[in-house]
């Protein structure tokens, strides 16, 4: 028997056959140096093409990754598109061709490596991590310059592995079929990888940072992977693999007990029933999210029907993509955001153009509110799947009433044309606001007599009212759900909303913090989407509580000066952490 050590990244046995992955980064000798002058305008143009490419490339992968792991782990791509964009990094790449003579290959190659290794040197882990980040970028703007399609063996798979690698880059964890992974062991990456997070999130087992030996395992060779340990083991004995098979099943049988648990209605220990439902992307994800007990859907992203694709999708086609989401629910609850485009995610055939902050630009609500071309057609889409099903309209990125009226008078709008055409539809359709802009947080009372709902994006809330960007390492300490100021917004939209009789719910990743929970229920939310995967832990922890527990709770946070005093009280609860 061989046994390996590393760092233990994500819990859990697995036992299966090894898969060694070992990528295939020959570009047709892209990189190699020129023989003579080049012509600096055609590589200049090549390299703007690629990273054009590369954006879209990666905003794909960016909703793909959503409906898998959340905001907070997906946005790894968003990084990624403003490496595209970093004029430093950009800067070295066109100072590369111009006073170089180099291809836009070996530029691009040159000036990212340069940086990865500008990051290798820190002493931060974090940091340190993200020089993986930035070769995953160069990769694929190299690829696309190479005319070399993305390697597809780990989205291939066709039975269950345990997947072996030097390392795993973000690319590589999105794109794999996760349903045939049983395990991740790594040569190299810790804690904070994006591996290790991947793992964690999708309960797969993993070790990483064993070191080169674990990469001379033949494809197929027998592993067991203790997650917990931090060991993988090779050519083990009968008796030792059987004792491993039993722990797995045990883990097996508590987790399909956990989700058994998760089909009872979410309700603290002395009655008070809350909602937990989940953020999707499509009906594959609604099915997985009944599966771990969702009582609906709190968020369904429609931007992945728009991305990957030249054109505007059609009515038709949309409708038969809600109405199949809707189905897979029957009589649950369906909250589907109208389409929230620009900021990261944009769209080449729409001719948004490019603004200096995207961020605080044309996108979402604006963006629809002036494009009748585009946001009817999904209005009438959405208003067609609700017949006989729970279907509810949400409109995102509002900042001002007049928003919200112009919006529903566009819904009035496509009920008009559908009932002129004889299109069934229920006219009763509830209709809801994201909250994730601080004048709306702020206008809440204003806001709830014009809506039936408010649910509150935490992600876009907290980056607006700090002033950060959330994915910028520099500003990241300012990105807290749990500063107090935050908290005091929370509570202002809840009571609005409260008073004038409207519900309340969250689909940011706050919504399944186990930290938060026990806060936002004494707050009085009434409704918490997230992951999937992290449903039952939190029906747990809500059946655990009392009313009257949580809102002292709650009541001592707000008292609270800082992010970091509040933690640490949340932190001092003897409450279930998983």
């Amino acid at each position: 028997m061989r046994e390996y050590r590393g760092l233990p990244a994500s819990d859990g046995i697995a036992v299966g056959p090894a898969l060694l992955y070992v990528p295939d980064d020959t570009l047709g000798g892209s990189s190699e140096a020129p023989s003579g002058p080049v012509d600096v305008a055609y590589e200049t143009a090549r390299l703007e093409e690629a990273l054009a490419e590369a954006e879209r490339q990666l905003a794909n992968i960016y909703e793909q990754a959503l409906g898998e792991v959340g905001e907070d782990t997906a946005a790894v791509f968003l990084a990624h598109q403003e490496f595209l964009a970093d004029p430093a990094l950009l800067g070295e790449v066109n100072r590369q061709i111009t006073a170089e003579q180099a291809t836009a290959d070996v530029a691009v190659e040159v000036a990212f490596e340069q940086f990865a290794q500008q990051l290798e040197m820190l002493e931060d882990d974090y940091y340190r991590e993200r020089a993986l980040d930035l070769r995953d970028v160069s990769r694929r703007v190299r690829r696309i310059l190479a005319g070399v399609q993305d390697q597809q063996m780990l989205a291939e798979l066709a039975h269950p592995v345990i997947v072996v690698a030097r390392e795993l880059t973000p690319s590589d964890t999105a794109q794999m079929n996760k349903k045939m992974v049983l395990g991740f062991c790594t040569a190299t990456g810790g804690l904070t990888s994006h591996t290790a997070i991947i793992a964690r999130i999708l309960g797969i087992p993993a070790v990483v940072g064993i070191g080169a030996d674990i990469l001379e395992l033949q494809n197929g060779e027998t592993l067991i992977v203790d997650g917990h340990a931090g060991t993988v083991m090779a050519g083990v004995d009968t008796d030792t693999a059987q004792a491993y098979i039993r722990q797995r099943d045990a883990q097996l049988e508590a987790l399909a007990q956990d989700k058994a648990a998760a089909q009872q209605k979410a309700a603290t220990a002395d009655g008070h029933e809350v909602e937990v439902v989940a953020n999707i992307a499509d009906a594959q994800s609604a099915e997985l999210a009944l599966e771990f007990g969702a009582e609906g859907v709190g968020l369904f992203r429609t931007e992945y029907l728009f991305l990957n694709r030249q054109s505007l999708p059609s009515e038709d086609e949309q409708y038969g993509e809600y109405r199949a989401v809707a189905d897979v629910l029957g009589d649950r609850p369906l909250i589907i955001r109208t389409l929230d485009i620009g900021g990261d995610k944009q769209l080449p055939y729409l001719g948004m153009g490019q603004e200096m902050n995207p961020f605080l630009g044309w996108r979402a609500i604006r963006l629809c509110l002036d494009s009748p071309e585009l946001f009817g057609p999904q209005l009438r889409a959405l208003l067609r799947a609700s017949v006989d099903r729970n279907v509810q309209i949400m409109f995102p990125m509002i900042a001002t009433v007049e928003e919200v009226r112009r919006a529903r008078q566009a819904l009035r709008s496509a009920q008009d044309e559908l009932a002129a055409q004889g299109v069934p539809f229920d006219a009763q359709t509830e209709v809801g606001i994201m909250i994730e802009v601080p004048s709306a947080a702020l206008m809440a009372d204003v806001l709830a007599p014009e809506v039936d709902f408010f649910s509150i994006g935490t992600n876009d809330l907290i980056q607006y009212t700090m002033a950060c960007d959330r994915v910028n390492e520099r500003v990241a300490y300012l990105y807290d759900p749990l500063h107090p100021a935050i908290l005091r917004l929370i509570k202002g939209v809840i009571n609005a909303a409260h008073a004038h009789g409207k519900w309340v719910g969250m689909c940011g990743e706050m919504a399944g913090d186990l930290e938060a929970i026990p806060l936002l229920l004494g707050l009085g939310l009434d409704e918490f989407s997230m992951n999937p995967p992290s449903i039952p832990a939190a029906k747990r922890l809500i059946g655990a509580l009392t009313l009257p527990q949580a809102q002292a709770i709650a009541k001592e946070a707000l008292q609270k000066g800082t992010a970091e005093q509040v933690r640490s009280y949340l932190g001092s609860l003897d409450l279930p952490r998983s």
